[in-house]
């Protein structure tokens, strides 16, 4: 007897493994966690296996669920495919999508990835800058929808997350024990002023390390040790890391992660882009 896989469940089954929780999952797919919870028992139970192995308070896949994961994956990104091709012809075109560089990663690349598998026609040009020329750029109608990094949000705008400020440095560096203080930062960044400010505040002394609006600039002289650098937690890359100063440093402020989008032209495409990146964001 010829038995089928519950596409719906496998997508909650991957949702979990991906984001490491049912709560985080039920988030993403607009579903109560008790939903969600419901969807992988059946799935355990048609299969006559266990998938999650809930012995310890994070979710861990199973060995067998470890192998249901790379079929779930395959078969999602095929049924994906199918219904994006043969229901959503209608949507064509291109969004621009602001983002300031230093919160593209962990985000924006799974955000691309999804939009594109639900809307292969469109065209996401994903535009790179400061929060300050965002602003001014979706002022004068050139970007679709930005994200910024701002202590507040101006009217129109909607909070996604708000996060603290955390000093990073080169992985084991020693540059924050430095006299004075040598910080990378661009010269439009907005948390240079305030890094400044809380140092003098603190009677640390501090000279910058470099002028530059590149961001690979600023990456290249933290990574090698010679300054220090501040990101939003949970948002550096692989060559830095947050600096375990003791106390040392002053503490930093948190941020908002705010976006803005269009109300008018391309709303329907603008809006299913501005919810993902919503969902997402909000699972961080």
């Amino acid at each position: 007897m010829i038995r089928n896989l519950d596409l719906t469940a496998l997508r909650s089954f991957v949702t979990v493994a991906e984001v490491g929780g049912v709560t985080k999952a039920a988030g993403l797919l607009n579903l109560t966690q008790s939903a969600v919870s419901m969807q992988l028992k059946r799935l355990e139970e048609s299969l006559d296996i266990l998938l999650l192995d809930r012995s310890n308070r994070s979710v861990a896949l199973t060995t067998t669920g470890e192998q249901l994961l790379s079929y779930a994956r395959r078969m999602l990104a095929i049924n994906d495919e199918a219904m994006s091709r043969l229901t959503a012809q209608e949507y064509e075109g291109e969004i621009i999508f602001g983002v300031p560089h230093d919160i593209v990663y962990p985000a924006i690349p799974q955000i691309l990835q999804r939009f594109n598998a639900q809307f292969p026609r469109v065209k996401v040009q994903l535009l790179s800058s400061f929060t300050r020329k965002l602003k001014e750029q979706f002022s004068r109608g050139e970007v679709d929808i930005i994200l910024t990094t701002e202590e507040n949000v101006d009217a129109g705008g909607q909070t996604l997350i708000t996060l603290p400020l955390v000093w990073v440095g080169a992985p084991d560096g020693q540059a924050w024990r430095q006299h004075p203080l040598r910080l990378a930062f661009e010269q439009t960044c907005i948390f240079r002023s305030g890094v400044q400010r809380l140092l003098d505040q603190a009677d640390i002394p501090w000279e910058m390390a470099v002028e530059s609006d590149s961001y690979r600039t600023i990456g290249a002289m933290v990574s090698a040790d010679l300054a220090v650098h501040t990101m939003l937690d949970g948002t550096s890359i692989n060559h830095l890391e947050r600096i375990q100063h003791g106390g040392a440093l002053p503490d930093l402020t948190s941020m908002n992660v705010n976006m803005y989008k269009k109300s008018v032209e391309k709303s329907a495409l603008v809006d299913a882009l501005s919810d993902l990146t919503a969902n997402i964001f909000q699972t961080l």
